[in-house]
């Protein structure tokens, strides 16, 4: 017994007592973890213990811990579960006012309780009826009272859970599918709810109530462990918070990896992530145990009835019912709905069954056992350096199999499989990624990038090479620098360790290195530009290759998460490709400056140097879309005007105000050499052309567009004005504080205009607050592309001298510097 222990029996029995002996413990820095959570249940059992003595409780009474306080895990602020049993001999007045003289303490001292008065039989019937209450029930605890009235619920509970599972069990399968529906799973979330998302605190406690049922048991391998590091987290996550709350917010990880004495908040995510997963990996495995009991036991009488009785123990002459062991491969064998070992299979001398067992169930879309998994993890032979043919190609097929290759690999990774092929998977694996567009740990958006690859093999020359790079694309994210330089090696290293020969160890090597190269140039650079296309040209090289990557784009994209792919990206994407394929096939990229204004705004131009004034047309029609599309790539918005200052801000403001979002801007004056119409001369007309989207809603009518513009350009409408009334509209959410501005010249190479990239937090008038930074910097902006991920923007401007010559080194930079502080 501690002192503070102690104390709290030689003190008043009160609050007072209880409370600062509480507050010793809770700060006591020696003791965290298992023995604090003990000590402080063992502290909160001797006050409630004290106050019910001093109550004169009637005969047949007992106060009972249930749920986390029965099992004697009480974090800092953890409700307290009780239940006030009575035998009913009791008066009813004098249980109520013996509850009382317990309860009201409690919340006097500001604690949130959780408590009930019932009889024995009242208790099975409410845990009858109400699932939660039984499962509280299964962890009952004797306090104070009548300790064999507590020990008799206690047998009789569990007599009913083990005769009631076969019913019970499935509606709290039913139940728990739920939650991770409505709570996400745990080792995936940037801020998890520790007790209620999948692999939480919450399945590991209906583990324990499955043990209990007697029809299955968890894996319990790193199990304990598992759930002590999330109740450890939870008890720091209470004292940094003072909160009686289980979700991990972001804001509150530094505070909470510190009172763990952890390194930082990534490395806390972490053991958060790494314990959930052992805990969603021991909830699929007894999930899938107990349908299998179900099932077998729903089939014996069937199976009774058509042998005719005959069906009984084996010494009594009965039969048992006929294992059906199907062959799928060689030494694996699928045997009651799992992929198990054949019984001739040899681990020990066959380096390769690992894969061709994970490969046969993914093929197959069955579950691999547990039993086969740890047999395999203990006895097979390591594959030798480089792996042989067979290996290899069990390794693709795996891989290939899409869906059904995520709880395989998962079974593999559980049982330290994978690491054990592929060594540098460790530094990978449940690495947290803190951008929010991703939906994955890295090591699960690895393996979703391959899934989503499985179904774009048709489109490339060698499935078996996008398969291996999309497995591999992010291998550089545990290493310090840029993940696409660092996972250039390391995937060169794993590719030769495949056994690829040189060639394809290049190619997978040179796909990881440009996995992000399409999509950021596609969005982020003038493909009118030639060194735009060139410079993709020289890097992929082949036309096999850019048809690699051109797939792996779009698995990492579709893997990434709903924010990263959409039919715009698509498509800008797809425009790229096709224009580095005719540079790599020998053809000619056509002069930009020498291209003529089309028809449209050919007319247009006309049309705004006759009037002077803007002129323009809302395309309504998706430009590339097909009608299948769920998202359209956006309308084409054409604007003409007279040459004059501040068209970009203007234009961009009036967009902003219309909710339009902008995804490209190409500006170009157009000179129209003869007079046209009443007197004219010849001018400048400057011709936009804008990618338009809708925020949500339906576009805005072309004619209220055109008269914003005029009411902008004559000074009549205050666009920063109406920004701001609009953001002070909608209070902000509490969040992280965005991080500042950076603005950067590009080194694009190219010769039509010095490249400018600003990347900021995504807000209604950005490109307006960049076009008017732009207007007192004595630049013509060429074009502008607008990329958009969560709520990161990066806009890259392309930009000249008004003479259209490129802006010396000294003058980009200061430009840069100009814009990054006037965006701040």
């Amino acid at each position: 017994m501690t002192s503070i222990e102690a104390s709290t029996q030689t003190e008043d029995s009160g609050p007072g007592g209880y409370a600062a002996a509480r507050l010793l413990l809770l700060h006591e820095k020696e003791r965290s973890g298992p023995p604090r959570r003990g000590a402080l249940a063992r502290l909160t059992d001797d006050w409630l213990a004290g106050l019910f003595a001093a109550a004169a409780p009637p005969r047949g009474t007992a106060l009972v811990a249930v749920g986390g306080y029965g099992r004697a895990e009480l974090s800092p602020r953890s409700d307290l579960d009780l239940l006030l049993l009575h035998d009913g001999s009791a008066d009813k007045a004098a249980v109520a006012a013996l509850a009382d003289r317990i309860w009201y303490p409690v919340w006097d001292l500001g604690l949130a309780l959780d408590h009930s008065v019932r009889t024995p039989a009242e208790a099975r019937t409410t845990a009858g009826e109400d699932l939660k209450v039984q499962l509280g029930l299964l962890d009952a605890r004797h306090v104070a009272g009548d300790a064999a009235l507590v020990a008799a619920l206690r047998t009789t509970v569990l007599a009913d859970w083990r005769n009631q599972a076969p019913r019970r069990l499935p509606e709290l399968d039913e139940l728990c599918r739920e939650r991770a529906d409505r709570m996400g799973e745990l080792q995936f979330l940037l801020e998890p709810d520790l007790k209620e998302a999948r692999g939480g605190l919450r399945d590991a406690q209906v583990l324990r109530a499955v043990a209990a049922s007697w029809l299955a048991d968890a894996p319990r391998e790193g199990l304990d462990a598992a759930r002590r590091r999330l109740l450890d987290a939870r008890d720091a996550l209470h004292l940094a918070t003072g909160r009686a709350t289980d979700r991990l917010a972001l804001q509150e990880q530094d505070a909470v990896a510190q009172e763990l004495g952890l390194l930082d908040a990534d490395t806390l995510l972490r053991e958060v992530y790494e314990a959930a997963r052992i805990i969603s990996y021991a909830t699929d495995v007894t999930w899938r145990e107990v349908n299998r009991v179900l099932k077998a036991r729903s089939a014996r009488p069937r199976l009774r009835a058509l042998l005719g009785g005959r069906m009984g123990g084996g010494r009594a002459g009965g039969v048992k019912p006929p294992v059906e062991r199907t062959p799928l491969t060689e030494g694996v064998v699928e045997m009651d709905g799992e992929v198990v070992l054949a019984l001739t299979a040899k681990p020990d001398r066959d380096p390769v069954l690992p894969l061709r067992a994970a490969a046969a169930a993914a093929q197959s879309g069955l579950p691999i056992s547990l039993h086969a998994v740890r047999r395999l993890a203990a006895a097979a032979k390591p594959l030798p350096v480089p792996w042989p043919a067979e290996a290899r190609e069990e390794l693709v097929t795996l891989l290939g199999a899409g869906e059904s290759t995520v709880p395989v690999w998962e079974a593999l990774e559980a049982e330290g499989i994978i690491t054990r092929l592929l060594p540098d998977w460790e530094r990978v694996r449940c690495r947290p990624q803190r951008n929010p567009v991703h939906t994955w740990t890295v090591d699960r958006h690895l393996v979703e990038t391959a899934v989503r690859a499985a179904s774009l093999t048709r489109r490339v020359g060698r499935p078996d090479l996008l398969l291996v790079a999309a497995l591999l694309h992010d291998i550089g994210k545990g290493w310090p620098g840029n993940h696409s330089v660092a996972g250039e090696t390391i995937a060169r290293d794993l590719a030769a360790r495949i056994g690829f020969d040189r060639t394809d160890t290049g190619i997978i090597a040179t796909a990881v290195r440009h996995h992000l190269l399409l999509v950021e140039t596609a969005t982020r650079r003038d493909l009118d530009d030639p060194a735009t296309v060139q410079s993709v040209a020289e890097a992929v090289g082949t036309l096999g290759t850019l048809e690699l990557l051109h797939a792996l784009t779009e698995a990492d994209a579709l893997a990434t998460g709903p924010a990263a792919w959409s039919s715009w990206r698509a498509s800008l994407v797809a425009d790229l490709v096709k224009r580095v394929a005719g540079v790599l096939a020998g053809e000619h990229l056509p002069d930009p400056e020498a291209a003529a204004p089309s028809a449209e705004q050919e007319r247009l131009a006309i049309e705004a140097l006759r009037t002077g004034e803007p002129v323009l047309t809302l395309r309504t029609e998706p430009v590339g879309a097909q009608p299948e599309e769920p998202e359209p790539v956006g309308v084409e918005l054409l604007i003409a005007l007279p040459d004059r200052p501040g068209v970009l801000p203007a234009v961009a403001g009036v967009l902003a105000l219309h909710r339009l979002t902008v995804r490209a801007a190409e500006l170009r004056a157009v000179d129209l050499p003869t007079a046209i119409g009443a007197g004219s001369g010849a001018g400048g007309v400057l011709v936009l052309d804008w990618r338009v989207a809708a925020e949500y809603g339906s576009l805005p009518e072309a004619a209220r567009l055109r008269a914003d513009l005029v009411r902008a350009l004559e000074g009549s409408l205050d666009i920063p004005a109406r920004l701001a009334e609009r953001e002070a509209a909608y209070p902000r959410r509490r969040g992280l504080t965005a991080p500042p501005p950076r603005v950067t010249v590009a080194a694009a190479d190219s010769r039509l205009a010095t490249v400018i990239e600003v990347r900021a937090q995504d807000a209604p008038g950005l490109l307006h607050r960049i076009g008017r930074a732009l207007e007192g910097a004595a630049v013509r902006v060429r074009s502008a592309h607008v990329s958009t991920l969560g709520a990161n923007a990066v806009d890259t401007l392309y930009v000249t001298r008004p003479d259209g010559s490129l802006l010396p080194d000294e003058e980009a930079i200061d430009l840069a510097r100009t814009l990054e502080e006037a965006l701040r």
